[in-house]
């Protein structure tokens, strides 16, 4: 993280990734064994997560580290855990989504 933009960006992922994923600051902390105050300074922009927890919390959103960075515009989605059934209703969702 070299730039303020960068950081910004990264709070800002952090922030809308916890949000979509419907937890407070308070619940995200306790996943990732931190304080509220932690992600309270990661979306603030006032202090950046540890690789360590960064790769936590890709876990956590289903999302690469690369997306929570800023270094990959795209968003990918994890199948892992997901039955068959599952994953092929998701690649339907697609197939339906690339043809609008």
């Amino acid at each position: 993280m070299n730039t303020t933009k960068e950081l910004f960006l990264l709070a800002e992922r952090i922030k809308a990734l916890r949000e979509q994923l419907g937890i407070t600051q308070a619940e995200l902390a306790r996943r990732v064994c931190l304080t509220r105050a932690s992600v309270n300074g990661w979306e603030m922009g006032l202090a950046i997560p540890s690789t360590a927890v960064i790769v936590e919390l890709a876990k956590i959103f289903r999302v690469t580290t690369d997306y929570i960075l800023g270094l990959d515009t795209g968003r990918s989605v994890s199948l892992d855990n997901l039955s068959e059934k599952e994953i092929a209703a998701v690649m339907a969702v697609i197939e339906c989504m690339s043809k609008i």
